[in-house]
């Protein structure tokens, strides 16, 4: 009826606990109760390494796992861009196996939920099977004002018809130089109660656009022949800018934030505080030799998930891969509150925490034994994660 599981170590979702503790969950998998061995009985599975409940991929895109290898490294982001437009015409049977294989990769690896973004109906097939948690982020994004009612339908009829499958999903914005802020204000109208997800300062360029209307931007939207007639520069930054038309979102996941400021975390915090800052060091690396700004959103107290991005952007789909990154840019770290981020803090930021994210009764989190931490406490370079029990 009960299975029971001793590790070296049990993290709980907010702690670390030591060898003496054993996890008993029935049969399906729903936690019954942490216990001393003593009092635990027979029939204990014993693993050398760390057990956690199952990782939340808080940012991918796995309609584009189509694209591993195909984009070079480090080509920066209007590049990559670019490269993703033309990319995504393929057969569809070449994408929908891409797709199955990157969630078989996400589900061995103990990924158990995942906040993906979606432009198409492509991953439906998957999705539907319910391997994983999905909360699927209708992603909008069009630079002509007068275009924004139309691209709200076209967004509508995808977000239904993933909840006419029991998909989680929502209307959210691509970024803010994608969207105008009459598309902002309209998305606004749609957020109800739902988590929302924006790719946000991914490079300094963006910046620069929203502040001055000058860099890097300006040949990019040329190349695709944008007229920026309607667009007046704010002398903010691009977050600051935009933040007053998305701010009555009742959860928000920020991708990226490489060039984020105190001062843009600050007016986040103050406007929109149910907002998680979401990491993806690996793809920021691929992409643009950048790393987030870990220690600023740390200062600042700041809410943060992990997330891989997708195949266009990243070597793997793994969770831990991630933690190794920032474990290599920032060793003081505590593995403990990593292993925070990629779990309890993404359920919540998914709004998925009343089953995932924790070892607490009720709860069906999913256990996945880490393997490969040293004596203290460092992910090595060849640590490992798999999946003991799916949610």
């Amino acid at each position: 009826m009960y299975q029971k599981f001793q590790a070296t170590q049990i993290f709980t979702g907010t702690e670390l606990l030591d060898d003496q503790l054993v996890l008993i969950t029935q049969k399906d998998g729903t936690i019954e109760t942490l216990v001393g061995i003593e009092d635990a009985g027979d029939n204990i599975q014993n693993f050398e390494g760390i057990i956690s409940p199952g990782f939340i991929n808080a940012h991918c895109h796995l309609e584009l796992s189509h694209m591993k290898g195909m984009i070079p490294a480090k080509t920066g982001l209007q590049e990559f861009v670019k490269q993703i437009v033309g990319l995504r015409k393929v057969d569809d049977a070449l994408i929908q196996e891409a797709i199955l294989s990157a969630e078989n990769e996400m589900v061995e690896n103990g990924i158990v939920a995942v906040g993906d973004i979606c432009n198409t109906l492509d991953t439906l097939n998957a999705k539907a099977k319910h391997r994983l948690a999905y909360y699927s982020f209708v992603e909008l994004y069009d630079l002509d004002p007068t275009r924004a009612a139309d691209k709200i339908n076209a967004g509508i009829i995808l977000q239904n018809t993933f909840e006419q499958n029991c998909i989680r999903a929502s209307l959210v914005p691509h970024a803010p130089y994608s969207c105008t802020f009459a598309l902002l204000k309209l998305l606004a109208t749609h957020f109800g109660s739902h988590t929302i997800s924006m790719h946000n300062q991914e490079t300094a360029a963006e910046n620069e656009f929203f502040e001055k209307k000058t860099g890097d931007f300006i040949s990019m939207y040329e190349r695709t022949k944008v007229s920026l007639d309607y667009f007046h520069a704010t002398g903010k930054t691009s977050l600051q800018s935009v933040l007053p038309k998305i701010n009555t979102a009742n959860h928000c996941i920020l991708v990226h934030n490489s060039f984020t400021s105190v001062a843009d975390i600050q007016a986040v915090q103050q406007q929109m505080p149910n907002t998680s800052w979401c990491l993806c060091p690996n793809a920021n690396q691929y992409i643009e030799s950048a790393m987030p700004p870990i220690d600023l959103l740390r200062a600042q107290k700041a809410n943060i998930v992990v997330g891989t991005d997708s195949y266009a952007s990243n070597w793997t789909l793994n969770i831990l891969d991630e933690l190794k990154t920032i474990q290599k840019h920032h060793p003081t770290i505590e593995l403990a509150e990593m292993l925070g981020w990629a779990t309890l803090n993404g359920a919540r930021a998914l709004q998925m925490d009343k089953h995932l994210g924790s070892f607490e009764k009720g709860k069906k989190p999913g256990i996945v034994l880490i393997s490969g931490v040293d004596a203290v406490g460092k992910l090595s370079s060849s640590a490992s994660s798999k999946q003991l029990i799916t949610n």
